[in-house]
């Protein structure tokens, strides 16, 4: 009888077990905890002063093709992500935490590779305490 080797050297028995193979999924990218001073906030106090802000962003990335060249230009690159934040925090004054968000996520996704978006951002003194306040919002691609 023909049949394929299982672990045990027993031509004969084929392994319950299925071969697992490998696919690339896609990968997340993350830029956590990017304290920055920003212009923001309705109250007359808040658009006298740069106020610290608090900028999270998680990115699935859907085409993981591995580097075939180990260069930068292959992958969506965090310092980019980064780069394209302090722009944008730093641009003009930006009356609410949800429309910083909202321009940060739309900034994100503009790389065709991001097929989802997710940028929590925090105001840090509004308080006068530990106590953070902020937005989080997650998007996805239409693809």
């Amino acid at each position: 009888m023909s049949g394929s080797k299982s672990f045990s050297g027993d031509s004969d028995h084929k392994s319950p077990v299925p071969r697992l193979v490998s696919r690339p999924l896609g990968y997340r990218l993350f830029v956590r905890d990017l304290v920055l001073p920003c212009r923001i906030g309705v109250h007359r106090h808040e658009r006298d002063a740069p106020q610290r802000v608090r900028v999270s962003v998680e990115l699935d990335i859907g085409d993981l093709s591995a580097p075939g060249q180990d260069a930068i230009d292959e992958v969506v690159s965090y310092d980019d992500v980064v780069v394209g934040i302090r722009q944008l925090v730093g641009s003009e004054h930006i009356n609410l935490v949800e429309s910083l968000a909202e321009r940060i996520v739309e900034f994100c996704l503009e790389d065709e590779r991001v097929a989802r978006a997710r940028v929590i951002v925090e105001k840090l003194d509004v308080l006068g305490d530990d106590t953070t306040v902020g937005v989080e919002i997650e998007r996805t691609t239409d693809t």
